[in-house]
């Protein structure tokens, strides 16, 4: 069996830790802030927060490049030349970056394109239960394109959604109206973002109340409405969510019967939408 190389951007908000536990390999995504366009990670999330507080805009992302998806491949061919590289992609419906890495990998073999249709830690758990099926089968695995196949099947049982910390940050990147941004406001309300199996961002329903409030029927609510397997969670969250919150996430897990939980702290590309104070979850149905 030849060595399997894991691949995705930062947009899937992998820890440095776990990309290196896993040898997962990253391609940066990109925001632009006063017409500088900076990688993915490169900037701490604080200052796109003082962007947007500075400015009432947010910073404008895009897609890794084609130029990028080819020094990333050519990187991982160079440390490991006969290995087969699969590459779990931003959501094809929410990103050009779908499209491009489909380009650059015309010029190599053995590398598998897998459309997540999620983002952030819903890509992130995707590759992890792929990479438990290839140590599970290891040594015995020998047709490569089947494997992918099998990875991309996997895409309607991966759950991942998100509720926005802050509606101003949708509200300046176009996403709800004026109108419905002053309705929700005035009645504390929070909309819940899921990821379809499309890959497209959806208004799936809403929550009123505090975020310390709206946490312990969030979880359970998704836990629940997607049937998911009770071996792992993840705990999504931005920059500037109350510790007192994200207590509440995983003492909810654990009733649940979580025999797992992993925090995942979102990046800039990520915050850029969520804003600070926002709350995620990401898992598999059984």
């Amino acid at each position: 069996m030849r060595e399997i190389i894991f691949s995705t951007e930062t947009g899937s908000d992998t820890p440095r830790e776990i990309a290196e536990q896993y040898g997962i390999r990253i391609a940066p995504m990109h925001l632009v802030m006063g017409g500088v366009d900076y990688q993915d990670g490169s900037i701490p999330v604080d200052d796109v927060y003082a962007y947007y507080k500075d400015t009432k805009k947010i910073p404008t992302t895009s897609a890794t490049n084609v130029g990028e998806y080819l020094d990333l491949f050519n990187g991982i061919r160079a440390e490991h030349p006969d290995c087969v590289i699969m590459h779990f992609a931003y959501a094809s419906a929410v990103s050009s970056s779908f499209q491009n890495a489909q380009i650059a990998v015309r010029d190599f073999d053995d590398v598998y394109l897998i459309d997540t249709t999620k983002v952030t830690g819903g890509i992130l758990f995707h590759i992890l239960c792929a990479y438990a099926i290839v140590q599970q089968r290891k040594g015995t695995i020998t047709d490569y394109q089947a494997l992918a196949d099998e990875f991309q099947a996997m895409t309607p049982k991966l759950a991942c959604s998100f509720i926005p910390g802050n509606l101003e940050y949708l509200k300046a990147g176009g996403r709800v109206s004026n109108a419905a941004y002053l309705g929700a406001a005035l009645l504390h309300i929070k909309p819940l973002i899921e990821v379809d199996g499309g890959g497209h961002l959806i208004a799936a329903k809403k929550y009123r109340g505090s975020m310390l409030r709206i946490a312990e029927t969030y979880v359970r609510d998704f836990a629940e409405g997607h049937n998911l397997c009770r071996d792992h969670i993840f705990l999504l969250y931005s920059k500037g969510t109350s510790q007192e919150v994200l207590d509440r996430m995983k003492e909810c897990a654990i009733a649940l019967g979580f025999k797992a939980y992993t925090y995942i702290q979102t990046g800039c590309v990520i915050s850029c939408h969520s804003g600070p104070g926002a709350i995620g979850l990401a898992g598999i149905s059984a």
